[in-house]
């Protein structure tokens, strides 16, 4: 895998993490090709990193993603050209009035949970950032993940926390200090979304 050996060579700290890169990618291209959603969540800049993710997903990364002429005669013919082909995936960082009339009127702590509850679907996944791994909001929602039937991928930091506990896998990344985690879940992210492009869109 080109990708990975690009990201070795550039952050060779990532090295033990490999396998479970290469694992956590085939798992979020199967739940794409079953035509389930991805879910990401977290807190400060693991919110910014969940944003950052699903615009990478939803619109071309590295490659154009163009529609086929068959699919192009389907669009306004002004649009056909230029818009591009897109995975389903969903930062629950957003979605402000939900998320505020839980905190307010049910329990701040199950913001995200709630949001797993209307957009979760047979074969989507739960992608849960926390430095810590013990971000409570995005714990709460990983349980209702794995309730719910869904995967749960969690990119913590080395102690992984209880987020790690709840998730089919979890991406530790060898580092303790926020803002030194937040660094290395970038490349990771990133090389997930080469890895998932090239598998779906032929790079």
């Amino acid at each position: 895998m080109p990708h990975l050996a690009e990201l070795l060579a550039r952050c060779p700290e990532l090295a033990p993490l490999r396998d479970d890169i290469a694992r956590a990618a085939d798992l979020l291209i199967t739940a794409f090709r079953a035509g389930g959603n991805v879910l990401i969540a977290g807190n400060g800049g693991s919110a910014a990193d969940a944003d950052h993710w699903a615009g990478e997903l939803m619109k071309g990364f590295e490659s154009k993603r163009p529609f086929s002429a068959a699919e192009q005669a389907t669009l306004p013919p002004e649009f056909a050209a230029k818009l591009q082909q897109a995975l389903p995936c969903i930062p629950l960082t957003g979605f402000p009035a939900l998320r505020t009339a839980v905190a307010n009127d049910i329990d701040p702590t199950l913001e995200f949970a709630q949001l797993v509850i209307a957009l979760g679907r047979p074969g989507s996944v739960f992608v849960g950032l926390s430095t810590s791994g013990n971000a409570a909001n995005v714990c709460a929602a990983a349980q209702v993940a794995r309730a719910r039937s869904l995967k749960v991928l969690s990119l913590t930091g080395a102690v992984g926390g209880r987020l790690a506990t709840l998730s089919d896998l979890a991406l530790r990344v060898p580092a303790t200090r926020t803002l030194e985690v937040q660094e290395l879940h970038l490349p990771v992210y990133h090389t997930l979304c080469l890895l998932i492009e090239d598998a779906l869109f032929g790079g």
